[in-house]
């Protein structure tokens, strides 16, 4: 496979470059990345710097690079090396790239800075193999490497800093911005690993980032992804995320996430923003957000989803069968479905567990619970409550003045509202 070794990129800068006849060129200064789906990206050139007031730059593809030693040493004469004041703009430099940014170790699922970058050399080709995040990479950038270890060594030998490099591969790292443009690298293999993180683990994660980091990694991934993320983000970073999202990808997130999160969420948002985003949704979606946004926040229209699962009177339970199997995925509670009349007049209300050994020529009706439990919209919210742990329904229905089903209101809905209620009452005193 011909000569390899793996060399630091702070071991590289700095170093003097000369052309072909010995002449000073300038300074390494950054590579010059081939930006493609490859797992170790390659070097394609290398960027040189020169002079102070003004420092001038060049690019020189690896093609013209002799070797990389104690000097750089190029095939071509210093009259080809074509210099410019301002610096080169290429898509993806490891200096300005990498470089002390943030990346998702989507291995050990967490945020981490690189401090160097550790470069494979095979041949005359230069690849990204790890980004180094250790405490040694920073000493190192100081040039204090040996005065320091030889300190430990004397003191303390068997010191985990002189065994153990912290070098995330970079098959397993996702950088989160490209210089000042603040873009996801478009790497498929570790965005699809990031893909496989958790919801919740990734909202974790993006509590460390700063606004435009979490914008870049929520733009990474998929939309199914996105909204699970988004119902796991904490408030303050859902507010920062949305002043940066453009009006269609807000709106494509709340007309896919259940009515009362859209509702609870929305509250949050500045009015004129909320009535921009009003104007761009489907009648049907602005309509019924419109309605949850007129309710009092602790009363069940305002906790209620507008999104459940209801059939006829003369519903079989093959009918309920295939309800269910056509709603995978479904936002609402899934396994409760309510009876209505033609007019929508809410009749009762059964469970799969119910109906689920009955023929299946069975009215589902039949099979509902002897009591009819439901609240009206404008109870409130300790009603609810008193309703769900006397019955120990998962789901209760909400009607409005004339008896129509409007919507639903889950245990997990009531415990977000008491928890909060609980923790603004009590945490001074924590």
């Amino acid at each position: 496979m011909g000569e390899q070794f793996f060399v630091y990129l702070f071991e590289l800068l700095g170093k003097p470059v000369v052309d072909r006849d010995g002449r000073a060129v300038g300074q390494f200064y950054d590579f010059s990345m081939a930006l493609n789906n490859d797992i170790y990206p390659r070097a394609k050139s290398l960027i040189i710097c020169a002079g102070l007031f003004p420092r001038r730059y060049a690019e020189v593809l690896l093609t013209d690079v002799l070797r990389i030693e104690d000097k750089v040493y190029l095939r071509i004469p210093v009259a080809a090396v074509l210099f410019q004041k301002a610096k080169i703009t290429s898509d993806f430099a490891l200096r300005r790239d990498v470089l002390d940014q943030q990346v998702v170790d989507v291995e050990n699922k967490k945020v981490v800075r690189v401090n160097d970058v550790h470069i494979l050399k095979v041949e005359q080709q230069y690849h990204i193999a790890h980004v180094d995040v250790g405490l040694r990479a920073l000493v190192r950038r100081l040039d204090l490497e040996p005065v320091v270890d030889t300190v430990i060594r004397l003191f303390r030998p068997a010191a985990d800093y002189l065994k153990a490099e912290e070098l995330v591969s970079w098959k397993n790292a996702q950088v989160l911005t490209l210089g000042n443009q603040k873009n996801v690298l478009k790497l498929d293999v570790a965005r699809a690993k990031i893909a496989k993180i958790p919801p919740v683990l990734l909202a974790d994660i993006m509590r460390d980032l700063d606004r435009f980091e979490q914008l870049s990694v929520f733009r990474s991934l998929t939309f199914d992804v996105q909204l699970k993320v988004f119902a796991d983000m904490a408030p303050d970073d859902k507010s920062g995320l949305v002043s940066l999202l453009g009006d269609h990808e807000l709106v494509q997130i709340v007309t896919h996430i259940p009515s009362d999160e859209a509702a609870d969420f929305l509250m949050t948002v500045p009015r004129e923003r909320v009535q921009q985003l009003m104007r761009q949704m489907e009648s049907q979606a602005s309509k019924r957000l419109r309605t949850l946004l007129g309710f009092r926040k602790d009363s069940a229209g305002g906790l209620m989803a507008t999104e459940f699962l209801s059939l006829g009177v003369n519903a079989t339970v093959m009918d309920a069968m295939n309800k269910l199997k056509g709603a995978v995925d479904y936002p609402g509670s899934f396994n409760t479905l309510y009876i209505t009349d033609d007019q929508g007049r809410y009749l009762g209300t059964t469970t799969i567990r119910r109906f689920i050994n009955e023929p299946p020529d069975h009215r589902v009706v039949d099979t509902c619970h002897p009591h009819k439990v439901f609240v009206y919209t404008d109870d409130g919210m300790e009603k609810v409550a008193l309703l769900i742990e006397q019955y120990k329904y998962s789901a209760i229905p909400v009607l409005d003045e004339n008896d129509i089903l409007v919507g639903s209101i889950t245990v997990d809905d009531v415990m977000e509202e008491l928890i909060a209620m609980a923790w603004g009452k009590y945490k001074d005193q924590i």
